[in-house]
C-alpha cells in the first residue's frame, strides 16, 4: 500500500514542526513548501523541501507544478485571500484541505465553558481572529457549494520548548531571576489550556487523510488547564526561583502597553476550557502526555542552553515597572 502524501504549507513553527514530524514516524510521504529559512526547527530526514514565498502565486505554482496530494495541510494562512487562493489551486488535486484556524475565533468571552465545536465565533477584539473567522466562511461555502474537502482545525495555545507563554516572555523570566515581580493580568485565576505541540501532532495526525474528517471542524486543545498563577510559578521555579507575582488588571496592561492589548483582552484574559471530545471520538489516542510543569523545564532548559535567543525587551521591561506602579500600595 502507497504511503499517504502530505503537503505541508509551513512546516517548521511551533505546531506544524511536531505535525511534520508524526508525520514523518507514521511512513507518510512528506512535502513541505515555505521559505527554507528556519534554523530553530530543521526538518526531519526524509522531507521533501520546496522553496518559495507562499504569497508569491506565480513562485508557488511553479515549485507545485500539477502535482496532487492526498492532504494539503495549510498552517500560513491568515485572510480570505490567503485561502481563496488556495481553494483555487488545490480544487481538484487533493482529498483533503486542512486549514489551521484558531480557539480564539470562540466567542470571546465564552458565554459558557467548556467551549465546543458548536460555540459561536465571535471575537469583537481582536483583528487576528475576525480574519480567522473569515477565512472558516469561505472554506464552509466551498464544502457547501463545490464539496471543497476542507477540514478545518482551531488550535488553542500551543507551544514547544522554544515558546514562553507568558506576556513578557524571555523579559519575564529575566525579571524573576533578577527578584523583581512579574506582572500577571488580572487575578492570576483564570483558566488557560495550553498544549504542547507533541500532544497537538497526535491528534492531527489522526485526522490527516481521515475521510470523517473531511467537511468538519475541530479544536485540538488537551485537558490542562491551569491557572496564569500556576504557569508563572512552573517557569520561575524552573528558572531556579519562587518568583513574585503582582497582578494588574489586563485592560491597565493593554493602555500601557498596547501591542500586548489584543491578545489579552481578545483573548488570554478570559478562562479557556475545552471539551475535545469530538476530535478523541476520530483519535482516541489523543490526550495530555505534558503538563506545563514538565514543559516549562523543557523552555527554560531551552534558553539556558541557546543564550542567544534570550531576548530581554527594556521597553517591555519599562512598561512593566509602570505597570506595577498603579498597584495601590
Amino acid at each position: 500500500m502507497a504511503s499517504k502524501t502530505i503537503l505541508f504549507i509551513g512546516g517548521t513553527g511551533t505546531i506544524s514542526s511536531a505535525c511534520v514530524a508524526r508525520a514523518v514516524s507514521r511512513g507518510a510521504s512528506v512535502t513541505v513548501l515555505n521559505r527554507g529559512q528556519s534554523q530553530t526547527r530543521p526538518l526531519p530526514e526524509g522531507v521533501e523541501e520546496l522553496e518559495a514565498d507562499v504569497r508569491d502565486a506565480s513562485a508557488v505554482d511553479a515549485v507545485l507544478g500539477s502535482r496532487e496530494f492526498d492532504t494539503v495541510a495549510q498552517f500560513m494562512a491568515f485572510t480570505p485571500e490567503h485561502v481563496a487562493a488556495d481553494v483555487a489551486r488545490f480544487a481538484g488535486r487533493t482529498g483533503q484541505y486542512v486549514f489551521i484556524s484558531s480557539a480564539s475565533a470562540y466567542q470571546t468571552p465564552p458565554a459558557r465553558i467548556p467551549v465546543t465545536e458548536s460555540t459561536p465565533l465571535r471575537n469583537p477584539f481582536w483583528t487576528y481572529s475576525q480574519d480567522k473567522i473569515a477565512c472558516e466562511d469561505l472554506l464552509v461555502r466551498a464544502y457547501r457549494d463545490d464539496a471543497f474537502p476542507a477540514t478545518i482545525i482551531r488550535p488553542s495555545h500551543t507551544y514547544d520548548r522554544t515558546s514562553i507563554p507568558t506576556s513578557g516572555h524571555w523579559t519575564d523570566i529575566a525579571r524573576m531571576r533578577a527578584g523583581k515581580p512579574v506582572v500577571v493580568h488580572g487575578d492570576g485565576t483564570s483558566l488557560w489550556t495550553i498544549t504542547h505541540n507533541t500532544d497537538f501532532a497526535v491528534a492531527f495526525d489522526g485526522l490527516m487523510g481521515n475521510p470523517l474528517a473531511v467537511g468538519d471542524t475541530f479544536h485540538i486543545t488537551g485537558d490542562h488547564a491551569p491557572t496564569w498563577d500556576q504557569i508563572y510559578t512552573w517557569l520561575g521555579q524552573a528558572a531556579g526561583v519562587e518568583p513574585v507575582l503582582a497582578h494588574v488588571a489586563s485592560e491597565t496592561i493593554a493602555r500601557i502597553a498596547p501591542d500586548l492589548g489584543p491578545g489579552l483582552v481578545g483573548d488570554k484574559a478570559h478562562s479557556m476550557v475545552f471539551d475535545n471530545s469530538k476530535v478523541k471520538a476520530l483519535v482516541p489516542e489523543f490526550a495530555t502526555t505534558v503538563t506545563f510543569d514538565r514543559g516549562a523545564q523543557e523552555i527554560v532548559e531551552w534558553y539556558d542552553a541557546h543564550p542567544e535567543q534570550q531576548r530581554f525587551n527594556p521597553d517591555l521591561d519599562a512598561a512593566f515597572e509602570r505597570m506595577l506602579a498603579t498597584i495601590p500600595a
